[in-house]
């Protein structure tokens, strides 16, 4: 039985063997040139394809099912789920409690990306992503007070970013 392969995994695959061997063979004198191959066959950080914060929401995220179905029940669930009525203080109202992710300019903005700090700190700055910013490693955001783990991964994504 044969396993078809798409071209572009094959020459991955290829030119990450080829460097293994030659690293193999000549020592750390490679260690240069596989950094560069791998690197470069590697997913990029993209800042355009993240959202401000540097989440990338999932196609099942219930909030934007609910708002992309319309349906006041599942949007019902979110809001309590997500505490919106505790953390903005306001009543649901099945027509002002949507999200359809914070870079979707086509859309309009619901209660969650109106009191992001974040999102808010990213736009005045003119970024595309937090990761962009030298200041967060600093940054008292309550965001990064609520995920202070969230916080970690951001950063270190932001490194990995820089380092690119």
């Amino acid at each position: 039985m044969t396993k078809s392969i798409k071209r572009r995994e094959f020459l991955k695959k290829g030119s990450q063997a080829c460097v293994a061997c030659c690293f193999l063979c000549f020592g750390s004198e490679t260690k240069a040139i596989s950094k560069y191959v791998f690197n470069n066959f590697t997913e990029l950080i993209d800042p355009k394809n993240l959202n401000y914060c540097g989440y990338k929401c999932p196609p099942d995220c219930p909030f934007l099912q609910a708002s992309e179905k319309n349906d006041a029940e599942m949007k019902k669930e979110v809001y309590e789920k997500w505490k919106l009525k505790e953390r903005y203080n306001i009543d649901f109202e099945p027509d002002t409690i949507f999200c359809f992710g914070c870079k979707n300019q086509e859309k309009p903005e619901g209660v969650v990306l109106l009191n992001c700090t974040v999102r808010q700190c990213v736009i005045s700055k003119k970024l595309d992503c937090c990761i962009e910013c030298n200041d967060l490693s600093e940054c008292q955001k309550e965001l990064w007070s609520r995920f202070p783990e969230f916080k970690k991964q951001v950063i270190e994504m932001q490194k990995q970013y820089m380092a690119g």
